[in-house]
C-alpha cells in the first residue's frame, strides 16, 4: 500500500485557482465517495481550506493512484489537468506522512503555527470517516496526526505569540487588564484592522463596543456587527471618557485625538486608558505619551511586537519539527505491527477451531457430562490455547520490527500452516470490497516491503 498526498496551497497556487478548485466543507460526502470509486484508490480524505486543497489517498499502485487522483480533480472542477498540474505537489509514502504531520501543526500554514488548521484537518477526517471512505491506515494516521496537533499546541508556544497587528493589540491589552470583562471598547474609524482588533477584544470578553465615525451611517453599519452603539464624531470626548480601550484606525490626514481631548476625557480618573493607534498617518497625538494612567501604542509598536513573536514562533518550530519526526517513527512502528495482525488472527482462529472440534469430540464420547462440566472443560481448554499462543504472538510482533521481517513472517506462516486460513481471509476481504465499492476486482494488500508504506491486511 502507498499513501499519496496531492494538492496545492498558498505557496504553489494563485488565489484564482484556489477559489476555482475548492470543496465545500459542508458537502464533502459525495466528492469523497467519487474519489473512493477511482481505480486503485482504497481510502481517501479531502482537506479544503482557503489556503490549501489536498487529497490524501491510500493506493495499491503509486502511478495509478496519482493518475486517477488527478482525473478526479479534472472531473470535479471541469478543468483540464494542464491548467492545475503545474501548481500541484505530490508527496508519497514517508513524505506524505510527514507532510500531513507538518500541516496539522501549522508548520505549512501561511501564518506559522496557526491553530485553525488542526480543527480543519480533524473535520476533514471525520467527514471522510462518516462517508465510509477511510480504513485501517487512515483511521490510525489521521487520529495520530490530530492527537499530535493537540500535543503541539499544549507542549509548545508556536501558536501562543500574536503574529498579526490586531492580535498583538489584544495581547498588549491582556498585560494591562487582568480581564476584558466589563471593559468598554471605543472604535474610532472603520478601518479593517481596527474593526478586527475590536472584534478580538469583544471575543476576549469586552462588554461594550462604541463606534465613532465621520459618517454616522457607516458607524451604525460597523456597530451592527458587534451589537454595539454608533455615535457621531462630535461625541469623541464623552466616548473616550466611557472607554477603557480606544482603537483608532481612521483615514484622516492629521491628528484626530489631540492631547487636549484626552486630558479632558480622563480628568482625574483612577483607572487606565489603553490607546491603540493603528492608523497611518497616526490618529492620536504622540504628546499623549507621559500622561498618568494613559498608555499609547502605535502601529510601529505593534509591528515590532509582531516581528519579535514571529521569531519566537520560528524558534518553537524547531521543537515541532522534532515532534514530527518522533510521530513519524511511531507511525512506522505501528505499520510494522499492523502487518502481523492477519497472521495472529489466522493462528488464533485455527487454534480455536481445533479446540472447538476437540470439545465436540469429548461431548460425543462422554454424553453424560453435565452442563457445568462442559463449561469447565471449555473454559480450561480455551485457557490452554490462549497460554500456548501468547509467546508466539509476542515473538511474531518482535520479528515484524526487524530487517528480516519478510522471511520471518513467511516462516511463521509455514510453521503454523496458516496458508489456508490466510487464503480464506483474502477471499472474505475481496467480497467485502466488492460489496462496499461495487468494483469488480478488489486488490488485496500485498505483503510487506522494505522502505515502503505497506501492510498485510
Amino acid at each position: 500500500m502507498h499513501i499519496i498526498a496531492l494538492g496545492f496551497n498558498h505557496k504553489t497556487a494563485p488565489v484564482e485557482l484556489r477559489e476555482r478548485m475548492a470543496f465545500s466543507a459542508e458537502d464533502l460526502t459525495a466528492p469523497l465517495q467519487r474519489l473512493r470509486q477511482q481505480k486503485s484508490i482504497l481510502e481517501c480524505v479531502i482537506i479544503s481550506t482557503c489556503n490549501r486543497m489536498e487529497l490524501y489517498v491510500v493506493s495499491d499502485q503509486l502511478h495509478t493512484g496519482r493518475y486517477y487522483a488527478k482525473s478526479f480533480l479534472e472531473g470535479e472542477f471541469g478543468l483540464d489537468r494542464n491548467r492545475f498540474e503545474p501548481h500541484l505537489y505530490i508527496k508519497e509514502d514517508e513524505h506524505a506522512i510527514r507532510h500531513l504531520f507538518t500541516v496539522v501543526c501549522g508548520l505549512d500554514s501561511m501564518v506559522l503555527g496557526e491553530t485553525q488548521i488542526l480543527g480543519q484537518v480533524k473535520q476533514s477526517f471525520l467527514a471522510a470517516q462518516e462517508a465510509g471512505v477511510t480504513g485501517t491506515l487512515f483511521n490510525q494516521l489521521f487520529k495520530q496526526a490530530v492527537t499530535m496537533g493537540k500535543r503541539v499546541q499544549s507542549e509548545t508556544e508556536i501558536g501562543q505569540n500574536a503574529v498579526s497587528v490586531s492580535y498583538a493589540a489584544v495581547e498588549l491589552g491582556k498585560k494591562m487588564f487582568s480581564t476584558f470583562t466589563g471593559k468598554t471598547v471605543l472604535l474610532l474609524g472603520a478601518g479593517e484592522t481596527g474593526e478586527l482588533t475590536a472584534r478580538h477584544l469583544r471575543d476576549a470578553g469586552a462588554d461594550k463596543v462604541i463606534v465613532l465615525n465621520r459618517t454616522l451611517e457607516k458607524a451604525e453599519e460597523v456597530a451592527g456587527r458587534f451589537d454595539g452603539e454608533a455615535r457621531p464624531l462630535s461625541l469623541l470626548v464623552e466616548s473616550i471618557r466611557e472607554a477603557d480601550i480606544v482603537v483608532s484606525s481612521t483615514g484622516a490626514p492629521s491628528t484626530v485625538i489631540g492631547r487636549d481631548a484626552v486630558e479632558e476625557a480622563v480628568g482625574k480618573r483612577a483607572f487606565p486608558l489603553f490607546l491603540i493607534d493603528i492608523a497611518v498617518p497616526r490618529d492620536i497625538d504622540p504628546k499623549v505619551h507621559g500622561m498618568d494612567n494613559v498608555f499609547l501604542f502605535d502601529i510601529d509598536d505593534l509591528q515590532g511586537m509582531v516581528e519579535t513573536n514571529i521569531q519566537l514562533r520560528a524558534q518553537e518550530a524547531e521543537k515541532v519539527r522534532a515532534m514530527v519526526e518522533e510521530e513519524y517513527g511511531l507511525f512506522q512502528e505501528w505499520l510494522q505491527t499492523l502487518g502481523v495482525v492477519p497472521l495472529i488472527t489466522a493462528l488464533r482462529e485455527k487454534a480455536l477451531a481445533i479446540q472447538e472440534e476437540t470439545m465436540n469430540s469429548i461431548e460425543r464420547k462422554l454424553p453424560d457430562l453435565t452442563e457445568r462440566e462442559k463449561r469447565v472443560l471449555r473454559k480450561h481448554t480455551k485457557s490452554i490455547v490462549n497460554q500456548l499462543l501468547r509467546d508466539p504472538m509476542v515473538r511474531v510482533k518482535e520479528l515484524a520490527a526487524t530487517s528480516d521481517r519478510d522471511e520471518a513472517l513467511d516462516m511463521f506462516v509455514h510453521l503454523f500452516a496458516l496458508e489456508e486460513q490466510l487464503e480464506e481471509r483474502r477471499k472474505q476481504e475481496q467480497e467485502k470490497e466488492r460489496a462496499t465499492t461495487g468494483k469488480s476486482e478488489a486488490p488485496f494488500p500485498q505483503p510487506v516491503f522494505a522502505n515502503q508504506v505497506s501492510i498485510r491486511s
